[in-house]
Order: structure tokens, then C-alpha cells, then sequence
């Protein structure tokens, strides 16, 4: 039995592609769509229950802020949110030369990554709740 025939740039690349489209498109409606004006979007459950900001608290303000071009207040929305930003990027783009020249893409993290990966979530939302870290609140 032949080997199957390797798959075409062009299907290779419909995945990385179809990922970055529903991206622009969510930060387009973020964009339109203002989320400082109540009523667009629903309250943050967290916030709303224990009067606590979570790590993702200020996000969809960030991203409006990022998407308008504002840097500075998409980093004091949710300055998280804007490293996450960068790093999506940077991962999509990896993504991206590697399926254009055929490779897979892999992402294995050891534990220990990820273990930092929640440390550093849970104290960005400790130190945001304090009142020293009131730079980093939404």
C-alpha cells in the first residue's frame, strides 16, 4: 500500500488560519462592542459574588483598549491579558511556519511549567486584590 500523499500548504495552513480568523473576529466584536458601557456583556461571577477580581478580571476591557490601539490602558485593564496577547502571537506564528513546512505542532510543557504558570496566575490575583497592587486592578 503507497504511503498517503502529504497534505497541501494550503490545507496545511486552514487550521492556523481558521484559529487567527475566529481570533480577529472576537476582538473586532470587543472592538465594536464596548465593554465599559453596561449591559453588553454579563459581570464577571467572581467579582460579582465575592467582591474579588480574578486573573481575568478587566480582560474584555483590555483587549477593547488593544484592539482600539491603547496600550497603556489595555495594561492597566488587565496587564495579564496583554502578556497572553503576545504570547498567543508568538505561539500562532510558530504554528504557522511550522505547518507551512509540514511539521507538527508540538507544545509540551513539563509539569513544572504549568505549576509556574498557576503560581503566577494566583499571585497576580493576590497582589491585585491587595492594596499595594491596586495598579494591577481593572
Amino acid at each position: 500500500m503507497p504511503a498517503p500523499a502529504p497534505y497541501s500548504r494550503l490545507r496545511r495552513l486552514a487550521t492556523p488560519a481558521g484559529v487567527m480568523a475566529a481570533v480577529v473576529g472576537a476582538f473586532a466584536y470587543v472592538a465594536t462592542v464596548d465593554p465599559n458601557e453596561p449591559g453588553h456583556y454579563p459581570v464577571c461571577p467572581m467579582l460579582r459574588f465575592t467582591g474579588v477580581f480574578c486573573p481575568g478580571c478587566g480582560g474584555l476591557r483590555s483587549a477593547h483598549a488593544f484592539a482600539h490601539g491603547d496600550l497603556a490602558a489595555a495594561l492597566g485593564a488587565n496587564a495579564l491579558a496583554v502578556v497572553g496577547y503576545v504570547v498567543f502571537a508568538a505561539v500562532w506564528l510558530l504554528w504557522t511556519v511550522r505547518a507551512s513546512r509540514g511539521r507538527p505542532m508540538r507544545i509540551a510543557l513539563a509539569p513544572g511549567y504549568w505549576w509556574g504558570i498557576g503560581a503566577v496566575l494566583v499571585v497576580f490575583s493576590v497582589v491585585r486584590n491587595l492594596p499595594f497592587g491596586s495598579a494591577l486592578a481593572p
